[in-house]
Parts: structure tokens; sequence; C-alpha cells
């Protein structure tokens, strides 16, 4: 193991090589700004998934980046014309993408080591705990570490799954004080504090909750901490400062059935005060992702609730969260992990919130439509759909006929669209008079 600047560190990086970042908190933001500095790539594939910074590594000739899941500076980079291409999968799926790809050069983020040399991967798991691994023990290849003095230090489930890399696995350390990442607290707006409404009534006491990215989710644990309820558990893709407060509320029990005692999660992403909580506390417990999104362990979990957002939703129960026409606007993540899951837990329910309206540049419409246009990608099947969730309500689906399911549809969209709804209701295809 040697210890090198970033750019002595980015200087490893062949001209025509391959290499891999975890998703957003776990990216090396020293070593690929350092990277970025260069300009002599002929043929550099980077695989990775929501960046977290503008890198200008990505706007460089002979550079490419395959990512799995967008965030906004992804939007940016493609629609500047950059080489940025969205590859197909769930979160869960990355793990055994990342074996089959097999890139040289891996590179991560980590906090620094303790007394025993063990490097803890802070605020993500995810999909690339083995490849680092398998890459730390591989002659051919290059582990490159950022140690940030920045991150919290973090715990897994020893032995199995130490959420660590021990300092003789690593090829390189970059030293680094970098600001880590931290996500703006938005105030909800009236609409999301209605739909956070509704779907804290499906939550009750003993429940295991999963909650997605996005302010709608969020508000809904923070009801839940203000509220009279308890004994909860939490098993989640993504740990934010929702769950943090429901935590420090004394909510949290964790007798959930599987893990019990500890929350679960493959990363996290908030505030800074969250990292800070999360330092060292044994509480929340960091496994891989092809653990925390595997439908079968989900659905061993008392009371799964998951707790999901959505683009739009047509009337026969189809769900597209991740596509905007014939854009790519995030990612499939774990959301169909954790719907299918949640629906063989014993008393499990699965949330699809989402606003009723949205603004673009045609003027407000509908989210909720009678049908999508040819060639949307559905992020999520009809048959998997348990509950949907607006501002103007909740429409409960799984059990229902395709024509009962229009009907509750049509009932959460805005009033303005319930009209044209109800009028190409009996001319679907899919939605027979009933």
């Amino acid at each position: 193991m040697k210890t090198m600047t970033a750019t002595e560190a980015a200087s490893l990086v062949h001209a025509e090589d391959t290499l891999a970042v975890p998703l957003g908190p776990g990216q090396p933001g020293a070593f690929l700004h350092a990277l970025g500095a260069r300009d002599d790539f002929r043929s550099l594939t980077v695989f990775g998934a929501l960046l977290v910074d503008f890198y200008p590594l990505f706007t460089r000739p002979g550079v490419q980046l395959l990512s799995g899941f967008f965030g906004p500076v992804e939007r940016a980079l493609r629609a500047g014309g950059h080489a940025v291409h969205f590859v197909p999968a769930d979160f869960r799926r990355f793990a055994n993408l990342a074996r089959q790809m097999a890139p040289r050069v891996m590179a991560t983020a980590a906090a620094p080591p303790d007394a025993q040399g063990c490097l803890s991967l802070s605020l993500h798991a995810g999909a690339t705990v083995d490849e680092l691994q398998r890459c730390g023990r591989d002659p051919g290849r290059l582990l490159v570490v950022e140690v940030n003095r920045r991150l919290p230090r973090t715990v897994g489930l020893p032995p199995e799954h130490p959420h660590c890399l021990h300092v003789e696995q690593v090829d390189v350390i970059v030293e680094s004080d970098r600001d880590v990442v931290a996500l703006p607290q938005i105030e909800p707006t009236p609409p999301e504090r209605r739909i956070a409404e509704h779907a804290s009534r499906f939550v009750s006491d003993g429940c295991t909750l999963q909650t997605g990215i996005g302010g709608v989710p969020d508000m809904i644990v923070r009801l839940l901490a203000a509220g009279p309820g308890g004994d909860y558990g939490i098993h989640t893709e993504m740990f934010t400062d929702g769950l943090m407060q429901l935590c420090r509320a004394g909510k949290v029990s964790n007798r959930k059935g599987l893990y019990d005692g500890f929350s679960v999660a493959t990363f996290a992403l908030g505030s800074r005060a969250l990292y800070d909580w999360l330092d060292n506390n044994a509480s929340v417990r960091f496994l891989p992702v092809d653990r925390v999104n595997d439908p079968a362990l989900i659905a061993r979990n008392r009371r799964m609730i998951s707790i999901n957002g959505a683009l739009s939703v047509d009337l026969v129960g189809q769900v597209v969260a991740d596509r905007i026409g014939e854009r790519e606007h995030s990612g499939i993540g774990g959301h169909e992990d954790f719907v299918t899951g949640a629906a063989f837990s014993p008393g499990g329910r699965s949330l699809i919130c989402l606003p009723a309206t949205a603004n673009t540049s045609g003027g407000r419409v509908s989210r909720i439509v009678s049908a999508f246009a040819a060639g949307t990608c559905v992020t999520t099947p009809r048959h998997q759909v348990d509950v949907v969730i607006t501002e103007y309500g909740a429409a409960e689906l799984a059990g229902r006929t395709a024509g009962e399911r229009a009907q509750a549809l049509i009932a959460i969209a805005h009033p303005a669209a319930r009209p044209a709804l109800l009028a190409r209701e009996h001319e679907l295809p899919l939605v027979p008079a009933e």
C-alpha cells in the first residue's frame, strides 16, 4: 500500500482503461477531479451511478460514463452532448454486473483506518463491496481508496459483511479532506404534506419501513416521529434524515424478524447532522445491496411498508418512475424490489406516492394518465402495484378488477383532469366496461 496525492494516483490510470466507482456518497471526489485534469484519454470507460459533483472528467474526449442511476449531473452532462449512457438494471443486479465487468481500476471513498487498519466504507455499501475486495486480491488490478476524515465511520454485520477494507488490501491511498456531499433540506410543499398525511395512515405500530429518495417519503417518517405510534423497524435502501429523526424520537425498536436490533441500509445520503449521527453508531448497519434489496429477504420483515415515488401512473396501474418520455430521468434503483418484497411480507403494503400534477414547459399536466405514449418504459408493472397516493387520497389497487382500479385512480387525480380520464376510461382496451 502506498500513499499518494490524487494527481499521482490518477497517473496510474491508463489512457485506455476501465474504472468503477460507487454510487453517490461512495465516490472518491479528489481522485475523480484529478483524472479530469488529464486530457490524454483514448478510451476510458467509467462505471458508476448518481454523480454527486460535476466532474470535468466526463467532458473529456475519449471518456464515457456508463451510469446505473441518473441525477442532475448526469442529466446536465447528457444534455451537453457528452458520452453518458444509461445502463438499465435495478440496483441489486449491479453487484453481478460489477463482477462481470471486472474493471481494471476500482476506486472508493472511505473513513480513516482504525487501530486494526480497517477502512470503513462509510456512507456506501451498495453493489461494489465484493468487487472492491476482489480487486484488492488481484495483482493485475488497481484498488484506490480515498481516505476522508470528514466521512463517518459506519459498520456492517461481520464476519460476513464487515463493511470495510483493510489497508493491506489497498494498492493506493489518497488522503482527502473534501466536504462530504449533503442534500439540501427542502421544505415540503402543501401537496407533499397532504400525500404524507394520507400515506401515514397505512403505517401501524410494529411496521418495518423502507423510504425512497425525495421529500414525500422523508415527510412521512417525520410525521411518524412526531406521532403517537412506535415499535418500528427499518430495512431500507437509503438511510435519510427522516429515519434519523424517527430513531431519535425513540420510535424504532427493530423487532422486525430479520436483522433484529439493527436498522439496515445500503447507503446514506442527507445532511451533515445525519453523518455526524451515523459516526460510530452501531444501531445502523450497512450491508451490500444484493442483501438489502433482495425481495425474499425484504418479505421476511414484520409488516413491511415500502414508500417510494413515481413520475406517472396510468389507469391500469402501471408505474413509470425513472423516465420522462424518451429521456432517462433517474433510474430503476430498488423500486420494484421493495414493491415485490412488501407484497409478500405478512401485513405488508407498498405505497407509490406522487403529486397529481406536474408543471412542464407546456403547462400543468396530470401525472395520472389514461395511457402511456407508445414506447414508454414501465418501471413497475401493474400486477405488482398495491397503493397509489396523491394529495387527493389513496387508491388501493391490489385485488381489484381493471375497471375498479381505473375508477380508484381517477378519484385521486387532479379534479380538472378527471372528466377527460373518465371519458377515456372505457375506450381503453385494457380497461373493459364492467
